[in-house]
């Protein structure tokens, strides 16, 4: 928790640059915005929060000491399945991500370019990195819950604290959304 409280303080400042940055640039943020693709973002947001809720029934999964699905209905998945559905979700964030950043650097917003730009790329660009994180733990917890002998409460809080580490990745980003996509 302390240290999700200093990513909150860490995410606080890169707000602070983005908006320090916008009130100061009013024009340069009008014209950047304009290259935005909201619908795509807000679809690509979507799909981050369903991930938020496959972590969730993966931690309920864990709590109940369930490694892997006990039979193919849903509510008898296991930490495996449902981290396996979250890491897709959250690569395919990342993949839009990409192809935002591919088509924004196709009409010359780059870090370099601008404000705007540097702000963009650092804000979106720390959180993509912070989902790649996340995406790494999933796998983690995915690797040990197929080797453990037994799937105790130790395992079971690892896959706890990586759901709260994702839940506040989906946070950042739904604010992150907002700012950027929605009052832009």
């Amino acid at each position: 928790m302390v240290w999700l409280s200093s990513e909150v303080m860490f995410f606080g400042g890169l707000f602070a640059m983005y908006f320090t940055l916008r009130s100061t640039s009013p024009t340069l943020w009008e014209d950047n915005t304009a290259l935005l693709d909201p619908v795509l973002a807000t679809i690509n947001t979507v799909i981050l929060v369903i991930s938020s809720f496959t972590a969730q029934w993966g931690t309920h999964a864990a709590i109940n000491l369930r490694p892997r699905r006990t039979s193919n209905k849903l509510k008898d998945w296991g930490v495996v399945e449902w981290f396996i559905v979250s890491f897709i979700l959250g690569s395919i964030f990342l993949s839009v991500q990409s192809f935002e950043y591919a088509t924004l650097v196709s009409h010359g917003v780059t870090v370099a370019s601008s404000a705007y730009g540097s702000a963009f790329y650092i804000t979106t660009g720390f959180h993509a990195l912070h989902v790649l994180g996340g995406l790494i733990a999933f796998l983690f917890v995915i690797g040990r819950a197929y080797l453990a002998k037994r799937f105790g409460n130790h395992e079971s809080t690892i896959a706890i604290v990586i759901s709260y580490y994702w839940h506040f990745v989906d946070v950042v980003w739904v604010a992150l959304w907002f700012i950027i996509y929605v009052i832009q």
